[in-house]
């Protein structure tokens, strides 16, 4: 339907497998997966429930009638109750079994916590892929020198692949917080309206034992190893943002690499992928802007401010639960999964297929390295018996004239030359170019790259191999 609003996270930007965890068929056979464990636990602990009940709920669990589910809603202004008298519709023998003793977060509390462990594992492939590659990009670049910057002024030289490492570094504290987080999850379990398991409690005959094992049934069931302790009706709100914090920092990690990509790019070291038929500008046809680079700092903008939404909701709650956590859970929880998927893809499409050119880099490092050079000058030339003050004031008068020559008349940088024809520095030309070797002024940046790929993104790719292969397709 073209006559209504799209979201665009899922028309441009997230992938088929992250739109599938948060789809309706996803979360509503979850539900049904949710009441079949319920039952099935309450049999196992003495309830009159029958295996032609648990068998018939079974059979039925992915065909849901949505119409008719919309229908009971507007009836009922109830969701989990619409599902309930759908389901049961099509499961007449266990109807009157469905969701017993259960109050509505049952499901819709527990399939959030679902969803939300399986939108962390599809993020940790992504994660764990874009590492992989950022650490094949700091292999192949680990030698080659660039100029570093600071205040994104020239500062002392560095590599491209030791950069690439701060980039991965970055990344690799995401995954570490992902997997914490990840590893905390725990179910809801089945507590009841207020959590006390009062309503458990009296199907039991009072027997609180079985109120205990039948959540930790149901947890088994559901692949969790252990219920929350104590809740209201809901599992504490800080969950989600805990869960969302990561796709924060992961959003943060990515603007800043796309902003350093965004500034190489303007300085035309670094081109993103871009396609043969691809047009950069509609009025400029010669322009290749970095788009996709520009799409992870809009994307990541929106799942950083995004992150408050949950904030607000866990700050916001009212003693047992209230429910003005629903319609903003349904939209800010979803959606920066869905932006977190487009973003790491994104990642993976840039820093796999992107182009590194030595050569503007080389020509970059050539202009600013006479200025860097100068106090390697000084101390060889006052090894040599010169005076370091008298060399010091030379240097300061060339370049000051030079930087004059630079900026007012947009003159080369002549430094160089004009050092080799001052005769207060007594340098040859073999000699200079010597101290200009620019593995004079790298320090220990392959040495360092080198290090952190062995020692921490092999071991890290190698510890998550089973996350491995994410593709990096951009679509628009």
């Amino acid at each position: 339907m073209k006559n209504v609003y799209e979201n665009p996270l899922c028309t441009r930007y997230a992938g088929d497998e992250m739109k599938e965890i948060f789809s309706a068929d996803h979360k509503f056979s979850t539900w049904r997966k949710l009441w079949i464990a319920l039952a099935e636990s309450e049999k196992e602990l003495g309830l009159d429930i029958t295996d032609e009940q648990i068998d018939e709920m079974k059979a039925h669990i992915y065909d849901i009638d949505y119409e008719k589910a919309a229908e009971y809603e507007s009836k009922f202004r109830h969701d989990v109750m619409a599902h309930v008298h759908t389901y049961g519709d099509v499961c007449p023998e266990a109807k009157p079994i469905i969701h017993l003793g259960a109050t509505s977060c049952y499901v819709g509390d527990n399939t959030d916590i679902i969803l939300m462990r399986d939108a962390l594992l599809r993020v940790k492939k992504l994660l764990v892929s874009t590492i992989a590659a950022l650490g094949d990009f700091a292999e192949r670049n680990k030698d080659v020198p660039t100029l570093a910057f600071t205040h994104f002024q020239a500062a002392q030289p560095t590599t491209v692949g030791k950069r690439a490492c701060l980039w991965a570094q970055d990344l690799v504290m995401d995954l570490e917080h992902l997997d914490f987080v990840l590893g905390s999850l725990k179910l809801l379990g089945c507590k009841g309206t207020t959590g006390t398991g009062a309503s458990f409690l009296s199907l039991f005959d009072g027997d609180g034992s079985k109120v205990v094992r039948l959540e930790k049934l149901i947890a088994s069931k559901m692949g969790f190893a252990e219920c929350v302790k104590v809740s209201g009706q809901t599992y504490s709100r800080k969950v989600d943002y805990y869960v969302l914090s990561v796709l924060s920092s992961i959003a943060q990690s990515a603007s800043k690499f796309a902003m350093d990509i965004r500034l190489l790019s303007h300085m035309k070291e670094f081109d993103e992928p871009f396609e043969s038929g691809q047009i950069g500008s509609s009025a400029m046809a010669y322009k290749r802007n970095p788009m996709r680079s520009e799409r992870i700092c809009s994307l990541a903008r929106y799942v950083i401010t995004d992150a408050l939404n949950p904030a607000v909701t866990a700050a916001s709650q009212w003693l047992e639960r209230t429910l003005d956590d629903s319609a903003n859970k349904r939209i800010s929880v979803p959606e920066a999964f869905l932006a977190i998927d487009g973003i790491l893809t994104l990642y993976m499409n840039v820093i796999s297929g992107g182009t590194v050119y030595p050569y503007v880099i080389k020509k970059h490092l050539d202009e600013e390295l006479p200025f860097m050079a100068t106090e390697n000058i000084i101390m060889y030339c006052t090894k040599k018996g010169g005076d370091r003050q008298e060399l010091h004031e030379a240097i300061r008068q060339l370049s000051v004239a030079v930087t004059k020559k630079i900026k007012l008349e947009g003159g080369e940088n002549d430094l160089l030359a004009r050092i080799l024809a001052d005769s207060r520095f007594n340098l040859t030309r073999d000699e200079l170019d010597e101290i200009l070797d620019v593995k004079n002024f790298i320090g220990l940046a392959p040495e360092q790259t080198d290090s952190f790929v062995t020692e921490v993104i092999k071991p890290v790719v190698a510890a998550n191999a089973e996350f491995l292969g994410a593709e990096a397709e951009v679509r628009v």
